[in-house]
């Protein structure tokens, strides 16, 4: 067994008892999730991101089992870190590789994680627009989670090796970011609404698959008069898992822009989608307040996409994973400046929500 893949299963395994930790203490619970519970636990899940980068930062040359100056070049140059080795020095070129490989990591991280905050304006207008309880939040959005693991698995790696072999992609990667970001803006001010009898995952399962019409209680699947029946909670977690989907597009080649090591992006995607169940229950109720939230990442995005066009000129320039980094958290940090200076008029706010008050919910 090579160490990236001994690697790999064990930060798996680690994701999983998070996860089960996570079940059991939320998961038995009928009430919904308050914000002290979702602050603690994003706080520890944050914790666990933080310390997953010293981990990097002290150990990460045993991912890809670096053992000689040799094999430090040859990673180097496969995943086009910006590390300059230090000839004839292999613990101090170690070093230099860690800390890159730490701060792909956390840039990584604090681009995925940002990019879930709009997938939590999503998420709120799907649970409003079908009326789920509170009370079942916590367990759609688990499963959700464990699915969009195994989607963000296979979609990280056969990028990695659609980029090794065509290095071109990453151009055509920079250019639908760029589009993307600037979309993004210019539907800043638009209406999002959630139709439930018009949603193409509806339709879809009410044309192959027998769907009851009401919720029952948290279970997704019930048996009528001797047929098994998926309940509006499934279609729910199907519609997250689509939607899932449509954001890992976006948000999977904007970390490749800042690493093109696999393992790097799965890890910093990874942890912050763990962190999207817990920072939906913390901001669900306030997002509403970041009125310029979508310019910032709009912004972001424009901004990774034109990194992947002219990475060649950057790194030319010397453009640094920290540079980059720097620039993120400044487009992030202003956006979030201006909507706490500037905050939007209490009667022109369209959505309001609370996770806590079963009254969202249509019956």
């Amino acid at each position: 067994m090579t160490s990236e893949n001994i690697f790999l299963i064990s930060f798996l395994l680690f994701i999983f008892f998070i996860l089960a930790l996570d079940l059991g203490l939320f998961g038995k619970k009928s009430s919904a999730v308050s914000m002290k519970q979702a602050g603690l636990m994003s706080f520890f899940v944050v914790a666990l991101s933080v310390c997953f980068y010293f981990v990097l930062i002290n150990y990460g040359h045993y991912l890809h089992g670096i053992d000689s100056l040799d094999k430090l070049q040859h990673v180097i140059a496969r995943h086009h870190h910006p590390v300059h080795l230090i000839p004839g020095d292999l613990e101090h070129s170690i070093q230099l590789y860690n800390q890159n490989l730490g701060l792909e990591y956390l840039t990584g991280y604090v681009v995925e994680y940002a990019l879930s905050v709009d997938n939590i304006f999503v998420i709120v207008l799907i649970f409003t627009g079908f009326g789920v309880a509170p009370r079942n939040y916590h367990r759609v959005l688990f499963w959700g989670i464990l699915g969009a693991i195994v989607m963000r698995f296979v979609f990280i790696f056969v990028g990695a090796a659609l980029i090794e072999k065509f290095e071109w992609i990453m151009y055509v990667f920079g250019a639908f970011l760029v589009f993307t970001g600037v979309k993004m803006f210019l539907d800043k001010d638009k209406e999002e609404k959630i139709d439930p009898q018009s949603h193409p995952v509806v339709k879809f399962a009410n044309k192959h698959f027998k769907v009851h019409n009401h919720f029952v209680g948290n279970k997704f699947f019930v048996t009528v008069d001797g047929i098994r029946k998926m309940t509006p909670l499934f279609l729910v977690l199907l519609i997250i898992e689509a939607t899932d989907l449509i954001f890992a597009v976006d948000s999977i080649p904007a970390i490749f822009s800042v690493t093109k090591d696999p393992y790097i992006v799965f890890f910093s995607n990874i942890f912050a989608i763990i962190g999207l169940r817990s920072m939906f229950f913390l901001l669900a109720g306030i997002i509403n307040k970041f009125r310029f939230l979508k310019i910032g990442l709009a912004a972001l995005l424009t901004f990774i996409g034109l990194k992947m066009l002219f990475h060649v000129y950057l790194d030319q320039f010397g453009f640094t994973t920290t540079d980059s980094l720097l620039i993120i958290i400044g487009i992030l940090g202003t956006s979030i400046f201006f909507s706490l200076i500037f905050p939007e008029n209490k009667k022109d706010r369209k959505l309001k929500f609370d996770p806590e008050n079963e009254d969202n919910t249509r019956h």
